[in-house]
This record gives structure tokens, C-alpha cells and sequence, in this order.
């Protein structure tokens, strides 16, 4: 086959597995953080009803990740066993229906239940579409890739935000109100996508049908050449992967970055309703729209230009101290405009560390040990998000203003910042390119040999 023939093949071939897959994923990933993020939204009416204080619905937004925490690895052990859409059509099922149940709670315990449930039945569900992503497309496609999936977090809150306080704010009966109307209806997408996704879902490229025999065969071929090519890749048992030194200090880096990114994200309408007592639920919700509108664009450019020069630490590194420094900033000001636009900048950082970040286990793990390894970075990492909202809940109790609060979760994101900034995997895994050592360092680079 000539060059002009292999190129427009590969073209052809890897716009139709983009188009059949990435649009796909995000749509379950936006409904998927939509019954997540919702409580925030929830809140404004919600902590009246029950009477939380802010610390209980800080544990209430937190309790989620204990469950997420302990089922992570287990499922996806389990993914990897049963398949990718079978195990990935099972954990829609039973989020979207806990989901809805949340609704239903009179207690605040009855709502800590729901929530740590809730965890529970998401696990596993990022991190395996994460490696499920690794099955279709080659290491230089993969952070871009992950951004157009990941994008999906900062656009379930531009959605999710007028949606829910639209809900809260018109649908009632059946004496149930706005916020638990919000949450059931919320719930019934992710059952529903549950079904479908068993018959859509296509687990590796050999068993797909809608590409073309000779579509099928050079994508096989190129997947396993590409998987080949990083000599530094290697295979661990399931101890092994969990306890890697890299694996557990990308994991102390994801914990710190999630106390401040979900921090953020669960109070940030109450943040806002601090600029003006005036506003509105749905004017909460629009105004809650610009800086996720601000961070969609900002991690899908930064993710293209990591992929472009095939360069991955300081791509994870500097959004941080982007999002460190504008978070702190928005600490400082009571003006709303000008918090606003901080904060917009804020979560474009936060936000585009996401994708550099995600390719760097794949540079020093096969796909099989980077599957455990990339549940147990994630798992452990999202108990920051148990952290974050109490920490939140006892700073606005303790100065009167979830302002207050952003101090601290800036704080921890300039950490994270130096954490990453000082690690170094290596600077050929780091550019991405091959390192037969695979030798992990913290502080000073590698000096490559002349």
C-alpha cells in the first residue's frame, strides 16, 4: 500500500472510531457528573428542608467519594473480567437509579446513605472509559482524546446549571418539591443510557462491525505497534500497580488537586449567591455557566497543544499554578465581576490539567496493569473530594463566607502544582517518547546521555 493509500486510510479510519466513540462517552460523562454536581444546586433549597448545616452538607457532598474510594479498584477488576460494555452498562443502571432515590430523602442520614451509595454504584466508571479509550486510539491521539471526554465535566455544569434551577424553580407535585423533582429527573437519563449503551458499545477494534475489514485490520495493527514502541512500558501484578511509587505519588498529586477542584465545584453556586442575595436559582445557574463555558475551551486547547508537542509534565504542571493563583486572588475580592472572571480562569486551570495528567501512567504501565493503576490514582485521588466540601462547609462556618474557604483549597492547589512541577518520570516519558528504564525521580530531571 502506498503512503498517500496508508495516510487517507488512516484518515478515514480514525475519524470514523472518533466520531462512533468520543461524542458517545462524553454524553455519558456529562450525565454521569450531572447526578454528581446536582446536589450543589440541590442545596439551595434542599439544606432548608432537611436542615443542614454547612458542615453536613459538606459531608453530604463528600460521603459520595468514600464510596467511590473503596469500590474503584474492585470495579474496575471487574471491568476488566466482564468487558467494558457490560460492566459500563451496569454502572449506569444502578447510578441512575440511586440517582433518582435521592430524591425520596427526608433525613439527613437517609441523604449521607444515598450519597455514599451512589459512589459506590459510579465506580470505576472514569477510569474505564479511560483505558476502554487506550483500545482505540494510539498515545499520540490520547490526550486530546481524554480533553473531548473529559470536557464533558465543565459542560455538565454549563448544562446542568440552568437545567437543575430551572427544575427547582417549575416542576412540582405529587408534594415533592423543585430540588427533589431536580434530582429524579436528573436520575432517569443515566438508567436509560444504561440500556442502550449494551446494545451500542463495542468493548476492542477486532470485535467492532461498523468499520471495514481493512479499517479493522490497520487499526489493529497500529494499537499494537503503538503499544509495542514504548519499551518503557511495563506489566505488574495488581499489588504491584497499586503500591508503584509513581503510581502512589500521582495519586498524593490527584488527592491534593481534588480537595480544591471539587471543593470549588459543589459550593460554587452558593459561592455565588455570596455576590448577591438578590439573585435568583436560575440566575445563579446562568451566571454559574461562564466560567465552565471558559474552562470547556481552555482544556481542549491546552490538551491539543500537549499532544502536539508530545510534551506532558509541565502541561500538568502550569494549569495548577494558574488555578493556585486566581482561586487565591478570588479570596481577596468581593467584586462579583471581577470573582467571576477569577474563578473563570481558576477552573480553566483546573480543567486542563486534566487530560496531560491522564496520559502520564500510560507512559510507564501496560494497559492491562495501567487499568488497577489508573483506578487506584483515581480512587485515592477522589477522596480529596470527600475533604474539599468539608472543608468548605467548616471555613464558611468559621468566617461567615465560602469565599473564605477558597484560601484554602488554593493553598493545596499551589502544592499540587509543586509536586508535579518537581516530578519527573523521566524526560523522554515526560516528552513521550521511550525510556527502556522507566526510573521514577522527585526533584531534578534526568540529564539525558549525549
Amino acid at each position: 500500500m502506498t503512503d498517500i493509500a496508508t495516510s487517507a486510510l488512516e484518515k478515514t479510519t480514525m475519524r470514523k472510531v472518533f466520531w462512533r466513540i468520543v461524542p458517545y462517552t462524553f454524553l455519558l460523562y456529562v450525565i454521569s457528573y450531572l447526578d454528581r454536581a446536582n446536589l450543589g444546586y440541590a442545596a439551595l433549597q434542599m439544606n432548608k428542608d432537611l436542615a443542614l448545616s454547612a458542615e453536613a452538607f459538606g459531608f453530604a457532598g463528600g460521603v459520595f467519594f468514600i464510596g467511590y474510594f473503596l469500590f474503584e479498584v474492585p470495579s474496575n477488576i471487574a471491568l476488566q473480567r466482564y468487558g467494558s460494555r457490560i460492566w459500563i452498562s451496569r454502572i449506569l443502571l444502578t447510578w441512575g437509579a440511586v440517582a433518582a432515590l435521592t430524591g425520596f430523602a427526608q433525613t439527613a442520614m437517609q441523604l449521607y446513605v444515598l450519597r455514599f451509595l451512589l459512589g459506590v454504584a459510579e465506580a470505576g466508571f472514569f477510569p474505564g472509559i479511560i483505558i476502554y479509550l487506550t483500545y482505540w486510539f494510539r498515545s499520540k491521539e490520547q490526550a486530546t482524546t481524554v480533553a473531548f471526554f473529559t470536557a464533558a465535566i465543565p459542560v455538565s455544569y454549563l448544562m446542568g446549571a440552568p437545567l437543575s434551577t430551572w427544575i427547582m424553580d417549575n416542576v412540582s407535585g405529587f408534594g415533592l418539591s423543585g430540588w427533589r423533582w431536580m434530582l429524579i429527573l436528573e436520575g432517569v437519563p443515566a438508567v436509560a443510557a444504561g440500556i442502550f449503551n449494551y446494545f451500542y458499545m463495542t468493548d476492542r477494534p477486532e470485535k467492532a462491525k461498523w468499520p471495514t475489514e481493512e479499517e479493522r485490520s490497520w487499526l489493529t495493527k497500529e494499537l499494537a505497534a503503538d503499544h509495542a514502541n514504548r519499551k518503557n512500558v511495563k506489566h505488574l501484578g495488581l499489588w504491584q500497580a497499586i503500591s508503584n511509587p509513581k503510581v502512589l505519588f500521582l495519586s498524593a498529586i490527584y488527592f491534593i488537586y481534588q480537595v480544591g477542584n471539587l471543593g470549588i465545584g459543589l459550593w460554587m453556586p452558593q459561592i455565588i449567591q455570596d455576590f448577591g442575595s438578590d439573585l435568583s436559582h436560575l440566575q445563579i445557574g446562568l451566571v454559574a455557566m461562564i466560567p465552565y463555558a471558559v474552562a470547556t475551551v481552555a482544556m481542549v486547547l491546552w490538551s491539543r497543544s500537549s499532544d502536539r508537542t508530545g510534551e506532558r509534565q509541565k502541561h500538568t504542571a502550569v494549569p495548577l499554578l494558574i488555578a493556585g493563583i486566581a482561586l487565591a486572588a478570588t479570596g481577596l475580592t468581593r467584586d462579583p465581576y471581577i470573582a467571576v472572571t477569577l474563578i473563570s480562569v481558576a477552573l480553566a486551570g483546573i480543567f486542563a490539567f486534566k487530560s496531560p495528567f491522564w496520559s502520564l501512567p500510560g507512559l510507564f504501565l501496560s494497559r492491562s496493569t495501567a487499568a488497577v493503576s489508573i483506578a487506584a490514582i483515581n480512587s485515592i485521588g477522589n477522596l480529596g473530594g470527600f475533604v474539599g466540601p468539608y472543608a468548605m462547609g467548616a471555613a464558611k462556618t468559621w468566617t461567615g463566607s465560602a469565599l473564605g474557604g477558597l484560601m484554602f483549597l488554593a493553598a493545596l492547589l499551589l502544592l499540587s502544582f509543586l509536586m508535579t512541577w518537581f516530578m519527573r518520570v523521566s524526560n523522554a516519558e515526560a516528552a513521550g517518547d521511550s525510556d527502556p528504564s522507566g526510573q521514577f525521580h522527585i526533584g531534578r530531571a534526568r540529564q539525558p546521555k549525549a
